[in-house]
């Protein structure tokens, strides 16, 4: 057996504290499969004293999660305690700078600066893992990184977001609005008090930014994402999008379109028969095409305290190991500069929610001005009756295209409105194959 492997882990919320349990529970096994005993030896967070329910009276306390980093009596730096800068940011280039392996769960940090860190964890010649950052215990780091190796990906379309999953998954099961089901996930602990980065879409852009870096072997350009969140979503659209065949899923989406890398983040109609609809609650998907691979899915429990401290000590292991890899697939200066597919290039499918007044040739002039557009329209259903809206009626209409361009979608929407015909601006929602 060689010697033991000193771990140093920052940040004690319920995923470092998972993380102890972990390491504790399986030291036995974790022995036999690296050759290596798992040693905690010092930990960092923000209060001593806190009880977090489990016993870190044996381990070296630092108030400073940096000089914890540079401690020289441990082997591995495991931060887990967020946020794209301040002490994470420190702590976490610190380690490197010291030549000290790094695992982290921490996706905004590595979104924001994955290049420069994985900079400079090569120049060190040391790891940087980050499988617990996307998917929780989904092992999708790890299928692009190794697996996947020798495929060329085209296209990653996925569920990142189990808050919002969670609550796009009540909307349709309950039939209750937006408000209520993001209610339901708070008091659940799914969702935090001001959920805006989940439900907003953020959580899942800087996500997907890795994802797409892993790969097309681009540089991370997390900033060049288009982002919708799902509060815009109504259960109007739910009920539509179920009578159609379809389920709303948010979704984060990269393709290779031959002319730049399109990265979106929006919700999504997919097909009740696809794999993808049927990922409810808080599990998260990710659907990969590959060259020789083919279409693969991975479906897991995306977040949590136990998802991710398993895949937090699966990279300690692979360390233990003298697994290494480039930290983004290949090595950093071999990263492609990355090159923007323009949004409204994208071609698909589109549903059209509208309040449209009730008013003698309203419906004929929206069909025309889809015509105008040479937009085919699949379907037309009025969901539900009129309803008073100041002097006028006004009617619940869904529109399904079939497969157009987005420039032309939107050209057609600018020109009903323009007309008149609607009592509030439509509301737009691609549909995916996923």
């Amino acid at each position: 057996m060689n010697a033991p492997l000193r771990l140093g882990i920052a940040g004690l919320g319920t995923v470092g504290a998972e993380v102890i349990r972990l390491v504790r529970q399986r030291r036995g096994q974790l022995a036999q499969t690296t050759g290596r005993t798992f040693q905690i030896t010092a930990v960092s967070a923000a209060d001593r004293t806190k009880d977090r329910g489990v016993d870190i009276d044996g381990y070296s306390w630092y108030d400073d999660a940096v000089s914890l980093a540079r401690d020289g009596d441990i082997d591995v730096f495991v931060e887990l305690i967020g946020g794209e800068d301040g002490v994470a940011r420190a702590s976490l280039e610190a380690a490197l700078a010291a030549g000290r392996p790094v695992v982290t769960a921490n996706k905004a940090l590595l979104a924001v600066h994955g290049a420069s860190l994985a900079r400079a964890a090569e120049e060190r010649g040391v790891a940087l893992n980050y499988e617990g950052a996307v998917g929780g215990g989904i092992p999708v780091i790890k299928a692009l990184r190794e697996g996947l190796v020798a495929n060329r990906i085209s296209r990653i379309s996925g569920i990142l977001n189990g808050t919002c999953n969670f609550i796009l998954s009540a909307m349709d099961n309950d039939q209750r609005e937006f408000a209520e089901s993001l209610r339901e996930a708070q008091d659940l602990g799914y969702a935090e008090a001001d959920p805006a980065f989940d439900v907003g879409g953020f959580d899942t852009a800087h996500k997907l930014a890795i994802l797409t870096s892993l790969a097309f072997g681009t540089e991370i350009a997390v900033d060049d994402i288009y982002v919708e969140g799902i509060e815009n979503v109504s259960l109007q659209d739910i009920r539509a999008a179920g009578q159609l065949g379809y389920r709303i899923k948010l979704l984060g989406v990269a393709q290779d379109t031959g002319h730049g890398i399109e990265q979106r983040v929006h919700p999504a109609l997919v097909a009740k028969s696809s794999p993808m609809a049927e990922v409810a609650g808080v599990f998260n998907a990710v659907s990969l095409a590959g060259d020789f691979a083919g279409d693969l899915m991975i479906e897991g429990l995306g977040a949590g305290a136990g998802p991710t401290a398993s895949a937090v000590v699966s990279d300690i292991a692979d360390i233990a190991l003298g697994n290494m890899r480039p930290v983004f697939g290949r090595p950093a200066a071999g990263l492609a500069k990355y090159r923007r597919a323009r949004m409204r290039a994208h071609e698909g499918g589109y549903y059209i929610g509208l309040q449209v007044f009730d008013r003698p040739g309203s419906v004929a002039g929206i069909t025309q001005c889809m015509a105008d557009q040479a937009i085919s329209l699949e379907s037309i259903i009025q969901r539900g009756g009129a309803a008073r809206r100041a002097a006028e009626s006004v009617m619940p209409v869904a529109l399904v295209t079939y497969e157009t361009k987005e420039q032309a979608i939107r050209s057609a929407l600018e020109a009903i409105e323009r007309a008149g015909h609607l009592a509030e601006p439509a509301h737009m929602i691609r549909i995916e194959a996923a």
